[in-house]
């Protein structure tokens, strides 16, 4: 996905996606009011907030989907996005909906294949390529859809919600599988969910959001268990900085 950007002049070159004081209006109903906010490159950023609060609003514009009515978007490099549902085309196999990307572009399909062919055990999809979407659980749909937006950014990701259709321990599986793939592929992640606990696990830093018209109410970095974020779930830092975060919300 190939977005149009525009420079600010206080970027470094570490700055991948960065909104200052964005504004959007429906009709007559504001949903974002002067939201800023950064994401830095390899960092895994939350956008947290209750339902309905314009986080997905606030992706559409990353995108270009979406246009701003106030304020100024800059995005570095092309986009990944994966939404909540996996959105795998039914009567595509997996290795045919993984590719997709690439064949948006035109790769030559021996070669686009061979791309997505280095990643499938990683993703742990080996022995599934051949397979249908409803051949697979939930999670190994998840994957799938994480690999085909892997293929399709440079070094952002936008994941907006991808573990809310989960049952608790699948959710938790993907949660520490993600971890990991992050570790393996080094992209620059913003992730946005309305599960406190999941945005601690999970993120260098949190933008918890306010109800609308959405604001950034605070930003917080987390800053413990850093080189082993998988531990945050036993810690007691969580608890304090899940129970501070549940007061904001």
């Amino acid at each position: 996905m190939h977005l149009q950007t525009n420079s600010f002049p206080n970027n470094t070159g570490d700055t991948m996606i960065e909104l200052e004081n964005v504004c959007k209006k429906f009709g007559q109903r504001t949903v974002l009011q002067n939201v800023s906010l950064y994401l830095n490159r390899g960092e895994f950023v939350s956008i947290l907030g209750p339902s309905g609060c314009g986080k997905s609003t606030l992706f559409n514009i990353i995108t270009g989907f979406v246009k701003e009515d106030g304020g100024s978007v800059f995005v570095k490099d092309d986009i990944g996005y994966m939404q909540q549902k996996d959105l795998l085309l039914p009567w595509k196999t997996v290795i045919s909906n993984v590719v997709l990307p690439l064949d948006i572009r035109k790769v030559n399909r021996n070669k686009s294949r061979k791309i997505a062919e280095k990643y499938i055990d990683m993703f742990g999809l080996g022995g599934y390529e051949d397979k249908y979407p409803y051949e697979l659980s939930g999670g190994m749909r998840q994957r799938a859809s994480f690999l085909r937006t892997f293929l399709s950014s440079k070094e952002i990701m936008l994941l907006d919600e991808p573990f809310g259709a989960l049952d608790s321990i699948t959710r938790g599986k993907m949660q520490r599988w993600i971890l990991n793939m992050k570790r393996k592929l080094g992209r620059s992640v913003l992730f946005v969910t309305h599960d406190v606990e999941e945005a601690i696990v999970l993120s260098d830093r949190i933008y918890v959001l306010s109800s609308k018209p959405s604001k950034v109410k605070k930003e917080i970095a987390v800053d413990f268990n850093r080189d082993d974020k998988e531990n945050r779930l036993f810690s007691q830092e969580l608890l304090s900085m899940k129970q501070d975060i549940l007061k904001l919300l």
